[in-house]
């Protein structure tokens, strides 16, 4: 049930103990008119602003009781939005319009409105934003094909675009399935297609360039878009950059990240 309030107020204060970026506030605001509407906030850093260490970050007031049980949780929503923007914004800076966010997310769109807000891609919010095929949906869908390669290309064939969403995307895991995939894209030009987006499933940016100069050698690099994903890495970006990819998706900016250090402290103590 929601907390309805007691007679003894108190106000307190959020502030931040490193520097970062705020995520989180819209969250809280929906979180504590749902649960603890008797406490009023007042915010002095919004959705997206850079703050430093010691900056306030809001005010907050209200019955006694409540105001301390709810603490741990605005912090914790704070703290883990205000992170994952923040390791974002860190890797956007080396990477600008190339980082992507997974769907491996730990609180789903919440995990893609931080990461957003640091700089980088969201990718698909749902499943139906976009096509995206993996060894999964092939296998289930040609189980008379015995080769990824051979399904990539029956899928291809056939597909139509009307039905992909916002983009088309190809995972493939071998260096003949990217090539495989882009001429058959390509094989289709006169349909005026989209360019198709092909996923390098773990290549690494050696690999990766290498497939992208085989694609430019062939005159096929016009029709697609290439992804990197798997094991990227924010000390290999600079490699990636020189790579020839167009996005690098990782859900190492969302998944396992060092919260930002927030705190409340009650006035006067």
């Amino acid at each position: 049930m929601p907390f309805m309030g007691g007679s003894q107020n108190i106000s307190a204060t959020i502030c931040a103990r490193a520097d970062g970026m705020i995520v989180g506030t819209a969250a809280v605001d929906h979180m504590l008119q749902i649960w603890a509407p008797s406490l009023k906030i007042s915010w002095m850093a919004s959705d997206g602003k850079k703050v430093s260490q010691e900056d306030e970050i809001a005010t907050v007031s209200g019955d006694r009781e409540t105001l301390l049980a709810m603490e741990r949780s605005i912090l914790n929503l704070l703290g883990q939005l205000s992170g994952i923007a923040t390791e974002t914004k860190r890797w956007s800076a080396r990477a600008p319009g190339q980082i992507a966010c997974t769907r491996k997310t730990v609180w789903g769109l919440l995990d893609k409105w931080a990461v957003h807000l640091g700089g980088g891609l969201t990718h698909r919010l749902h499943r139906d934003d976009a096509k995206l095929l993996k060894e999964n949906d092939l296998i289930s869908m040609y189980q008379d094909l015995d080769t990824h390669a051979s399904r990539i290309v029956a899928y291809l064939q056939e597909v139509s675009v009307d039905d992909c969403g916002a983009f088309l995307e190809i995972e493939v895991r071998e260096d003949k399935e990217a090539i495989m995939a882009a001429a058959a894209w390509a094989q289709r030009e006169g349909d005026a297609l989209p360019k198709l987006v092909i996923m390098l499933d773990n290549f690494g940016p050696e690999r990766s360039r290498d497939i992208a100069a085989q694609l430019v050698e062939m005159n096929l690099r016009d029709h697609v878009c290439l992804e990197a994903s798997g094991g990227i890495v924010y000390d290999q970006l600079d490699e990636w950059h020189e790579s020839g990819i167009d996005v690098l998706s990782t859900s190492a900016v969302n998944r396992g990240v060092s919260p930002l250090d927030i705190s409340m402290i009650v006035d006067g103590a």
